[in-house]
């Protein structure tokens, strides 16, 4: 099979690293200039143990369970493996050790420095140190003769130089590479390399070739090069085996040769052709770790498993058993679960394997049948392997057939997909638990911190709203392990020790009593798994299957049993959400069900053991509410998952964090998500999957974005070019079927292009459908809510939001977001159909979204009804009457304008109701000077004529402002003071605000008025200001008028209008309230 480049993973800071293998070949380990040592288990693991040896590390090695590094501070340092406790000083130097090496027994230590020296240590006892000296410049590399005769080294003076280790002198010497003075200018660090076993060869990278040199005669016997090879090598390695050598050059090329044949049998360039500073051969198998100088590391596998030409008898049994089936089963014997096949416990024997391996389609058990004629011959098979046996080790031998375990003439083998194993239970907004310094929580209330070292045994909490409680230090004597926090209490869980149960502990810092701790052991042999916090009430999972559920205060009041080993628990108020292993998956897939439950006073289950969808081949990694009360989940394939309740209670992606990644290894570490705004807070985390705790991470904000197709939007954009068709060759009947298929946006931009091409007939028809369709939206909104009112309060008084029931604000229903890009791609195909002059660059909000209220939507109706039978009316008729507009006012247009700021101001809300500013309503100076004892907020009347309002007058501004509130009996006082724009605009929105706050006293009223009204823009306040003023000056006529009977009053309106038309031609009274159809019909009419 050929050979895999895995890609590059993040591992080290920038500059020079090292690389090697244990001896079992288990694990990889790196250093790097962040003086760090990692230990992977496979390229995969995204938690390297990490060992900090010192401000720079620049080289390693590895024998015997010792780590051996070279240091910055002119050290060579000793730790164990794996533990890496550190065990003491090997030897000093005078300037930083460039290279460390083992002996092939692992006694002995060579170190090349920069200060010209080279060491040979004893490992058990350093006082026992050989000085070699005869370098003029630094030391760049060194290597031990498998004999532990001789001692190879290179040095920046340009030499190679063979010593003899007994009488430390200089055996030979070549003067082979470019001189330089500093290791940092040298143009390769010339890591040569001794062959393995007899040490026939020793190998010595120079420029773009490798020259073998052969033992005692130090003659060279051959180059091996590439025409891939255009920059100069850096380093060479052989294999366990001693048959093949590879090399790396500083532009990234990755060069393999067969030795005995002199062929290049692999070739590797890399990702983004950095240099290439490290390598280091698998001991058992055909791998090559390597790492360049930008901290990075890759994985070559696979190494010259290639058919030979003269292999006849083998070949001719592959051929005639692969071509039994596809040849598409590739990973399954890999492990290709959580942890992909990279591990360097992969060797040629399980690649061996899979040839042998059918494809899930067939059939699942096979039997090796003599008789059979697709059967195989073991004896052929035997001899054909005993043909390809050679003197060295067996594992390098390419093809074979080495993995095919020794079988009589029958015997089933299973070929199905493979288990995968379960994921372990987990906190959400925690780290690993081994490490030293981790979170066990953090979550939107704050952060608790865990340390464990030499030092102390702590558990840090750090609240984001210091009002909440301040910062507190624990002592972690019990060995908690776990951890949630919520706005009343802390709860903390440790694991069961030989002499103490596990046990769950309770800080209710929120209780108005002096004891604010509880502790609750578990019975004997019940393990606390995972933990949770709601509203009034704790909750763990035990290795029981069992969940216990208890008040903040520590009464246990519910107890019940899981289907299945947990996985995670969340809660959220009154909401419990439990995930859970339903079953066994396979093929690297997780088999999870959740359970969603309400604690409250009607206690009810949701969802009812439901599979959880995660990725192919993932698991789960965080699971929790939003800020509003929505159950969401994230899977390490970083697809974010949100409960739609309004679709049947399914899951909807509604974020992709890998979009928004750089790296392949690169994360997004989730803490928290939140539906207004629609954004989802996370923790960017480099070659990794969670964050260290120093530097304190800085939180990052990332927009929900639903994986919709564009076949909409393209729907979308035809309806409006056959509307704009069909109005050119004037069908207005046919442009009203159209209006019925379009989305809302698509709608309001048919309206702005029918008044546009002066068609206002068409424009109101249009505004009609508009309103049908809000007003179907509306009720169907209505009767939901209606079916759910009381769950909604208790919800509300939980914490929960109504969006916690609610689709209609859900992640990607972003009608504003949306509607603004739809509106720029339908305006362009308007503007295709026909060639008009553009429209508005003002993108409309729509203002028959699901978002808006019903209360919102059916506010147009009546003023659409009352305007409708004054037919058409000419938008060049200058009124005084500030009662008649110039054109109906019932076009939904209006509405939409106000309405949709009314919706868009609402998304503030929450943070406004929270921190509420201090209000000190101005209002102007009276033009009289009499006393105010009236309320604040009460409208103005002469002073003359106090509580003269009459009941027609209340019905018809009732008729013309429908969200204005109801006067009530203390308007009818005297004194009054003048209203400004703000009292009149409190007035016509107070019931909008009530709608919203219904528990907001009058002063809250005030304040979130206040906050609404500062959110206009300046050229609506004016206009509100205006009116203020307007209404001042023509109090004393408007009164006079409502003396007369109403009878009369059409009458005494005529004379007063014709009066007003022939004395006041020239000058034009402004509107009150100017349309956006008035706009767009003088638009629309306005000369070329």
């Amino acid at each position: 099979m050929p050979s895999k480049q895995k890609p590059m993973r993040y591992g080290h800071t920038e500059g020079h690293t090292d690389v090697c293998f244990d001896d079992t070949g288990s694990c990889i380990v790196t250093c790097g200039s962040d003086g760090d040592v990692r230990i992977w288990e496979n390229l995969d693991d995204d938690d390297p143990k990490s060992i900090n040896v010192g401000e720079k590390a620049y080289s390693c090695a590895l024998k015997n369970g010792r780590l051996i590094t070279a240091v910055s501070n002119n050290t060579v340092q000793i730790h164990t493996f794996p533990e890496g406790a550190p065990d003491g000083i090997l030897t000093r130097f005078t300037m930083p050790a460039n290279h460390v090496t083992f002996s092939p027994d692992g006694t002995k230590v060579a170190a090349g420095s920069s200060d010209f020296m080279i060491k040979v240590v004893e490992v058990t006892d350093s006082s026992k140190q050989k000085t070699f000296r005869g370098h003029d410049a630094p030391v760049l590399s060194l290597s031990f003769d498998p004999k532990n005769v001789y001692l190879a080294s290179a040095s920046c003076d340009g030499s190679v130089r063979v010593w003899s280790i007994a009488d430390q002198t200089c055996t030979t010497s070549w003067l082979l590479l470019q001189k330089c003075n500093d290791v940092i200018n040298a143009k390769s660090i010339c890591r040569l390399a001794w062959q393995p076993g007899t040490g026939k060869l020793l190998a010595v990278p120079v420029d773009k070739v490798v020259e073998l040199f052969r033992r005692e005669t130090w003659d060279s016997q051959f180059d091996l090069s590439d025409a891939s090879i255009t920059q100069p090598l850096n380093v060479v390695v052989w294999s366990p085996c001693g048959q093949f050598l590879a090399a790396g050059s500083v532009d990234g090329n990755l060069v393999v040769w067969n030795v005995e044949t002199q062929q290049c049998i692999e070739r590797m360039k890399h990702e983004k052709k950095y240099s290439i500073c490290g390598l280091a051969w698998h001991p058992k198998y055909k791998q090559i770790a390597y790492t360049d100088n930008e901290g990075n590391l890759g994985l070559l596998e696979n190494i010259g498993d290639v058919e030979k030409p003269n292999d006849k008898v083998a070949s001719a049994v592959a051929k005639d058993y692969n071509d039994l089936f596809d040849g598409d089963d590739d990973d399954y014997l890999n492990g290709d679960v959580i942890e992909p096949p990279s591990s360097p416990k992969t060797g040629d024997h399980e690649d061996d394997a899979d040839d042998l391996m059918q494809p899930p389609g067939h059939v699942r058990r096979a039997v090796i049948d003599d008789d059979d004629d697709n059967s195989l011959d073991i004896g052929l098979i035997k001899a054909s392997s005993s043909l390809l046996e050679k003197e060295d080790d067996g594992d390098d031998q390419p093809g074979g057939f080495s993995a095919l375990p020794p079988s009589s003439a029958r015997q089933p083998f299973y070929d199905g997909p493979m288990p995968t194993p379960r994921q372990k239970p987990f906190q959400s907004g925690s780290t690993p638990v081994h490490l030293m310094h981790r979170f066990m929580v953090w979550n939107s209330v704050g952060i608790i911190r865990c340390y464990n070292d030499e030092q102390d045994n702590a558990i840090d909490i750090e609240f984001h709203d210091t009002s909440v409680h301040h910062a507190t230090h624990l002592p972690n004597s019990l060995g908690h392990t776990m951890a949630d926090l919520s706005t009343e209490a802390i709860l903390l869980a440790c694991e069961s020790t030989e002499e103490l149960a596990s046990k769950l502990h309770c800080i209710h810092f929120g209780s108005w009593d002096a004891n604010k701790e509880w502790t609750v052991d578990m019975p004997k042999d019940e393990e606390i798994e995972a933990i949770c916090l709601g509203q009034g009430w704790a909750a763990c999972a035990t290795s029981a299957l069992l969940v216990r559920v208890f008040t903040v205060g520590g009464v246990q009041k519910e107890i019940f049993t899981l289907p299945g080993p947990v996985v995670s628990m969340a809660g959220h108020g009154e909401q419990l959400m439990l995930v859970y292993h339903r079953g066994t998956g396979f093929d690297g897939d997780q088999c999870l069900g959740v359970q969603l439950m309400e604690l409250g006073m009607k206690k009810r289950q949701i969802l009812h053991g439901d599979p959880l969808s995660l990725t192919r081949k993932s698991y789960l990694v965080w699971v929790g509410f939003s800020a509003e009360g929505t159950p969401c989940y994230v899977d390490s394939e970083g697809i974010v998952r949100m409960l739609n309740r309004g679709l049947g209670n399914t899951w909807v992606p509604v974020c992709n964090t890998r979009e928004h990644c750089k790296g392949k290894y690169d994360h997004y570490w989730v803490v928290g998500i939140h539906e207004n705004p629609q954004q989802l807070r996370c923790i960017p985390c480099k070659g990794a999957r969670f964050p260290p705790t120093l530097p304190r991470p800085a939180v990052a904000i990332l927009p929900f974005k639903l994986p919709y197709c564009q076949a909409v939007k393209e729907q979308q954009e035809l309806l409006m070019k056959l509307f704009a068709l069909s109005c050119k060759l004037e069908r207005e009947s046919r442009c009203v079927e159209l209006a019925g298929l379009m989305t809302h946006s698509v709608l309001n931009l048919a309206i702005k292009y029918a008044s546009r091409s002066r068609r206002l007939n068409l424009a109101q028809l249009l505004s009609e459908v508009a309103v049908e369709k809000a007003s179907e939206l509306a009720a169907a909104q209505q009767e939901e809510e209606e079916e759910e009112e009381e769950d909604f309060r208790k919800r509300s008084s939980a914490g929960s939001s109504s969006s916690a029931t609610k689709w209609g604000q859900l992640p990607g229903r972003n009608v504003q977001q949306d509607q603004e890009v739809e509106d720029e791609e339908e305006t362009d195909a308007c503007e295709e159909a026909e060639e008009t002059p553009e429209v508005h660059k003002e993108k409309e909000p729509n203002g028959f979204s699901k978002g808006v209220t019903s209360a919102e939507v059916n506010t147009p109706k009546p003023a659409l009804v009352a305007s409708s039978s004054r037919g058409r009316v000419n938008p060049f008729k200058v009124s005084s009457s500030k009662k008649e507009p110039v054109v109906p006012s019932g076009n939904v247009l209006d509405n939409m304008t106000k309405y949709s700021k009314k919706t868009s101001s609402s998304g503030s809300r929450a943070a406004d109701k929270q921190n509420p500013p201090v209000i000190k309503p101005l209002t102007p100076k009276p033009k009289t000077k009499q006393a105010s004892a009236a309320s604040f907020f009460q409208p103005r009347t002469p002073a003359s004529n106090p509580g003269e309002k009459t009941v027609e007058e209340r019905e018809e501004k009732a008729g013309n402002e429908s969200q204005e509130a109801k006067v009530t009996a203390q308007e009818n006082t005297e004194n009054r003071r003048p209203r400004t724009g703000f009292q009149m605009w409190l007035e016509e929105n107070r019931a909008n605000i009530l709608t919203d706050n219904p528990d907001l006293n009058e002063a809250e009223v005030i304040k979130e008025g206040m906050s609404r009204f500062r959110m206009l823009t300046s050229e609506e306040r004016m206009v509100w200001t205006e009116k203020a003023r307007g209404g001042r000056v023509n109090d004393s006529a408007e009164d006079k008028k409502r003396k007369r009977p109403p009878a009369e009053e059409d009458e005494v309106k005529k004379s007063q209008e014709q009066k007003s038309e022939d004395t006041n031609v020239s000058k034009k009274s402004k509107p009150l309230d100017p349309s956006t159809n008035n706009r767009l019909s003088a638009f629309a009419f306005k000369q070329s």
